[in-house]
């Protein structure tokens, strides 16, 4: 018998919590799979490292509940939080985040203890750069390299919930900054300084200020590569990196759609200013495969990348599909690169590609 995610969903229904309701009900499940033969992962999502230590029993049950259905052979539950811990919210005491760039030596300038910093970009927002960015950390690290990840969009950081990490950095000192650890991945983001939906409401100056920072305060330690996650456009941040740190390439990211691949090119000739190498365009949202039919299709076209990276003359790193494990989890703070997915296969296939060339 095959087990399908409805019997599942409805097995779910009957854990309930001691504050009401059940873990479906409270909308607490996240990134339901089941891939052949009957292995079973989701995860459950409480609203604060709190409510998720006391949700370990709840865990338990819906693991030993959906373990004795039929077609069921493996079942995975993973535990996460949404919300920062309880005092959370501010930086660390003594640490100001945000201020006038400082003076430094002339010219690009390395990172010490980090052997090469990979930017990747899109020209536009909503092609999935952030989403990319996080789940090629994860899917190096998996390869056994030493992978940073800095969230440089100060503006819209996302990495902090993709990542599924709600803590805050410390800093022993008020000036050197302990970075977050998820995934096998060290992180850095404004967004793990700041309240969830607290703005930043910064000029150019304090912008460049706390990238300044996010780069040379934290002590990334020792780091085969680092991945920053860049602003959607060609701006302040794109340019202050490309001017006075040393980047060894670039990945651009775009659907197949010409729109934005008219965004992608504006961000390549940005790159090519700045002397900074493009290494590769990925496709992302490239293709989506029907969950019940198996029905092929191309909602956002399908090749035009691959076409404009044999047009100028840059490889094609690869294509990632469009599904709902990948928003899915994302939202719930476990990458799609840690699993076993037609696109946690598509980032292995990625990161094999840029360790192979030398290039991370």
């Amino acid at each position: 018998m095959t087990v399908t995610r409805d019997s599942i969903v409805k097995t779910l229904e009957a854990i309930n919590l001691p504050d009401g309701g059940n873990i479906v009900s409270r909308d607490m499940v996240r990134a339901l799979t089941v891939d052949s033969p009957g292995a079973v992962k989701f995860v459950l999502e409480a609203p604060s490292p709190e409510a998720a230590r006391a949700m370990e029993p709840a865990r338990q049950a819906a693991e030993a509940a959906v373990a004795a259905l039929d077609g069921v052979t493996s079942v995975s539950v993973v535990l996460t939080a949404h919300g920062p811990a309880a005092g959370a919210g501010a930086p660390p005491q003594g640490l100001k985040v945000g201020r006038h760039p400082t003076k430094g030596a002339a010219g690009p300038a390395s990172v010490p203890g980090i052997d090469r910093i990979l930017v990747v970009g899109s020209g536009k927002g909503g092609v999935g750069k952030s989403t990319v960015s996080a789940n090629l950390a994860v899917a190096l690290a998996r390869q056994g390299r030493r992978v940073g990840l800095l969230d440089a969009d100060i503006y819209g950081p996302s990495q902090p919930r993709m990542m599924g990490t709600t803590q805050r950095p410390a800093s022993p000192d008020g000036k050197t900054i302990e970075p977050l650890h998820a995934h096998g991945v060290t992180l850095m983001s404004i967004g793990a300084l700041l309240k969830e939906a607290e703005a930043v409401i910064w000029r150019g100056p304090m912008l460049m200020g706390a990238l300044q920072q996010l780069l040379g305060d934290v002590a990334w330690g020792d780091l085969d590569v680092l991945i920053i996650d860049l602003p959607p456009g060609t701006g302040d941040v794109q340019l202050t990196l490309g001017q006075k740190y040393k980047l060894a390439g670039a990945l651009v990211v775009s659907t197949p759609q010409d729109v934005a691949l008219i965004d992608a090119r504006r961000a390549i000739d940005m790159f090519e200013k700045l002397r900074v190498p493009v290494l590769g365009l990925i496709e992302n949202m490239s293709t989506y495969i029907c969950p019940n039919c198996g029905h092929e299709a191309h909602l956002f076209g399908h090749g035009g990348v691959m076409a404009e990276a044999e047009r100028i003359g840059v490889p094609f790193l690869g294509a990632l599909p469009l599904e709902l494990e990948t928003r899915l989890a994302g939202d719930a703070g476990t990458p799609v690169a840690l699993g076993d997915t037609q696109a946690a296969d598509a980032y292995a296939t990625i990161a094999a590609r840029l360790v192979g060339g030398g290039m991370a």
